[in-house]
């Protein structure tokens, strides 16, 4: 009787000792892709910021050189309004007039476009910004901008939906003492989980029906009265979830989504880092069928500082 005892006792523990392991291999290797990940951005960013910086400097001086060619061109035409047969048809061929004109738009939106490529790659420097050994000030704004900017491509529009909207009412917090490249896989996680959400409350309805009722992802940040912790607030209008699915949702391996599509382990590390790594709290609201709100509330200043001081 005492044997079977024991045997049962020692099966369920090696149970639990092999779920164990096998959640911890699965978060090493979701870490060392969201690891690989970062590395990859920051090349890409890399190899985009240097030619960039080349044609942002010739375009500054294609911009002075054509203002100078142009001023020369108008004065020409001042000095000698009948130039003769041969340039006025050369004129007309060219369509100088409208050159003249179109020529500084062109360069503006050479220069806008240089702007928003080097805004992008600012971006993907700053949502791949490794940590170091021990937490560092940063913005918590400049690395949900940059998560929105890395997932841009399933907001916009296409045949089957609208763009998905993303509002975000940023309050005045200060920079917070955090691991900025884990707290970036965070937002990523639970952003990347809003727009699943949304997609799936999309099944079944029309593009007008989406559209009469849009998809929304509403971010909301503030200080926290007592001036100790930042407060995000991630927000969508998806399928929400019911009370089983949120008692289970931080939990190991758990996921509602099909194989091949969901580990489980995206809010499970989202709330270790929130809680182990940055002493902070992770809570969840949600009605199924309209919505879900995810609230991060962190220190300012991370504890480990403290025990620096």
């Amino acid at each position: 009787m005492q044997l079977r005892y024991l045997t049962k006792n020692l099966e369920q523990q090696v149970t639990q000792r092999t779920k164990e392991l096998q959640s911890s291999q699965m978060q090493l290797i979701q870490s060392e892709k969201m690891s690989a990940l970062g590395n990859l951005v920051a090349g890409v960013a890399h190899e985009i910021n240097n030619p960039i910086g080349f044609v942002h400097g010739n375009v500054n001086h294609i911009e002075g050189y054509s203002k100078d060619l142009l001023g020369l061109i108008k004065l020409y035409q001042q000095c000698f309004p009948q130039p003769g047969k041969e340039i006025e048809a050369e004129t007309e061929a060219i369509d100088l007039e409208y050159l003249q004109e179109d020529l500084p738009k062109l360069i503006n939106s050479t220069q806008e476009g240089i702007k928003r490529i080097r805004n992008i790659s600012t971006s993907l420097r700053t949502f791949s910004r490794a940590d170091s050994e021990h937490p560092t000030e940063f913005n918590i704004h400049d690395g949900l901008d940059s998560t929105i900017l890395i997932l841009k491509h399933r907001l916009k529009a296409d045949e089957n939906r609208p763009v998905i909207e993303v509002i975000c009412n940023y309050g005045s917090i200060p920079q917070v003492e955090c691991y900025a490249g884990q707290l970036n896989q965070v937002f990523m996680n639970l952003l990347a989980n809003a727009i699943d959400a949304l997609e799936e409350s999309n099944r079944g309805k029309s593009f007008e029906d989406i559209q009469a009722n849009p998809n929304i992802i509403t971010i909301i940040t503030e200080f926290s009265q007592d001036n100790y912790s930042a407060i995000i607030r991630i927000i969508d209008n998806g399928i929400g979830m019911s009370d089983e699915v949120k008692g289970k949702v931080f939990d190991h391996l758990f996921t509602t989504k099909a194989v091949g599509k969901g580990t489980g382990l995206g809010l499970a590390i989202a709330r270790q880092i929130i809680v182990e790594k940055h002493h902070g709290s992770i809570d969840i609201n949600s009605t199924e069928g309209e919505g879900t709100e995810f609230v991060i509330t962190i220190p300012v200043r991370n504890r480990v500082s403290f025990d620096i001081l």
